[in-house]
């Protein structure tokens, strides 16, 4: 966990969604690192009774119009080593060396683990970019996207992260989830989750809705 921000830690065996949901609300996320793990952070949220298009949200949309979202139940039966070495591959190349084996993205995707959703996204028929997530009865939680950045097939659209996002945003919506949860803020690097109508963030204490102020810590 040294790569973030962690207020607290803990293991839970009770994985009934009213616990998830609680815990949740308290700052904590899954995590990877083990079955049960979890850890409390300055945690973004979206409110998605109060989540609407921006014209910039339209913008990127329109950008990534070839983007179509197929969601797949995990353990995911179609798993082939490809995935693993695009997750591999696309966080090596954002974050550094080590930081997603292809071996723990296969773990994550193959056995029963704390997330439960694939999110792949699709360009015609072939797919371009995954989401692991987290989903039950009133949250989904975009935990680790990842996708092409390069590839002879596959023509590389600097929006895409966020056109899958945003579609990960309206499918939330749509199935009448209460919240989205989009990770952590731990510094300037997370200035792209902040464009979304209806966000919050978690200080440590309680849920505020005072973007200035997360500016002013993420020194924005």
């Amino acid at each position: 966990m040294n790569n973030y921000l962690t207020w607290a830690e803990k293991t839970i065996s009770d994985f009934s969604a009213e616990n998830i949901n609680s815990l949740y609300n308290e700052g904590f996320l899954f995590t990877r690192e083990h079955l049960g793990s979890m850890y409390q952070t300055r945690s973004l949220r979206i409110d998605l009774k109060k989540f609407k298009l921006t014209s910039e949200n339209k913008r990127i949309l329109k950008k990534t119009d070839s983007l179509q979202l197929v969601t797949c139940n995990l353990p995911y039966s179609n798993y082939s080593w490809e995935i693993g070495k695009l997750g591999k591959d696309f966080y090596e190349t954002k974050f550094g060396l080590k930081t997603f084996s292809a071996n723990k993205i296969k773990e994550l995707l193959t056995t029963k683990y704390n997330f439960n959703k694939l999110f792949v996204y699709e360009i015609g028929n072939s797919p371009i970019g995954y989401c692991i997530c987290h989903e039950n009865n009133e949250l989904l939680h975009y935990c680790y996207p990842f996708y092409h950045l390069s590839s002879i097939i596959y023509q590389y659209n600097p929006d895409t992260g966020l056109g899958m996002m945003l579609r990960a945003i309206i499918y939330a919506q749509e199935q009448g989830k209460k919240y989205i949860y989009l990770g952590s803020a731990k510094d300037e690097a997370a200035k792209y989750k902040l464009q979304f109508a209806g966000l919050e963030w978690f200080d440590g204490k309680e849920w505020k809705t005072d973007l200035e102020e997360l500016k002013n810590i993420l020194k924005l």
